[in-house]
């Protein structure tokens, strides 16, 4: 299907907040009028019966808050939850497959609470290599091991010429659309997650907002120490004070909240 102009998010990126890193309209090479977009996010829709209504999610950026390449596949909602936990926003099941950096293979799903409070929290079914291998395994990044593979002569992880050439047939109709309506991007200060309308345009297409509110809450997960031990944030958000009265059950998510 073709690209929606209202399900794409284009941005660039400003200083940083504190000053301390420029904006890309201040490198000198770059004209005081650029409206050059530092970070796009878009949904693809593939109009079949496997996959019709389910929207694929694109992302992508300069000075970001991090730097990683992963699949994030979040699953519907369970209908039994809502009988099972009354009054409770409780977050999907999400799978996650990290490329890069920390590879991880990891699942975020939804358990009992530790202790004797009957609660959901969400923890982590985990696969983080570097975890379960340590260092006497070497784990060479992406680009490491495609260099190895061209010397090789081995194909068998890259693009296929027909499907690299269906891709640009998706997205030169948006190429074109952009060149010929330039628009000015969103602004984004360097090391934030982007412009804020492209985590309203993931909501608005599917995306839980109680997911999104949680994980923005906890902070990054690759704060984490050697050993996948949850953070000091990731455990007051998902898990609270196992010993307060107070934390029976996690407040639902504002209604006009925007995360």
């Amino acid at each position: 299907m073709p690209i929606k102009s209202s399900e794409v998010v284009v941005g660039q990126y400003t200083k940083s907040e504190d000053g301390s890193k420029p904006g890309y309209l201040d490198d000198e090479g770059v004209p005081k009028d650029s409206k050059t977009p530092t970070y796009a996010s878009v949904v693809l829709r593939a109009c079949n019966r496997r996959w019709n209504g389910t929207p694929f999610i694109i992302r992508a950026g300069k000075a970001l808050n991090q730097r990683k390449v992963e699949v994030r596949i979040q699953f519907k909602a369970t209908p039994a939850t809502s009988m099972l936990f009354r009054g409770t926003d409780i977050p999907r099941n999400e799978l996650v497959i990290r490329l890069q950096p920390n590879e991880a293979l990891f699942m975020r799903t939804n358990v009992k609470a530790p202790g004797i409070r009957q609660l959901p929290v969400q923890s982590e079914l985990d696969l983080t290599y570097a975890d379960r291998y340590g260092s006497k395994f070497d784990n060479p990044d992406a680009y490491t091991r495609m260099l190895l593979n061209v010397l090789r002569g081995d194909q068998s992880t890259f693009v296929r010429d027909d499907e690299l050439r269906v891709a640009w047939e998706i997205f030169t109709p948006l190429l074109h659309r952009l060149e010929k309506n330039p628009t000015r991007p969103i602004p984004y200060p360097y090391g934030s997650r982007g412009p804020k309308e492209a985590d309203e345009l993931a909501i608005r297409v599917g995306y839980d907002r109680k997911t999104l509110q949680n994980r923005l809450r906890a902070g990054p997960r690759d704060a984490r120490k050697r050993g996948g031990t949850m953070t000091k944030k990731e455990y007051e958000v998902y898990i609270g004070d196992p010993f307060s009265s107070s934390s029976q059950r996690p407040k639902r998510a504002p209604k006009d909240s925007k995360y």
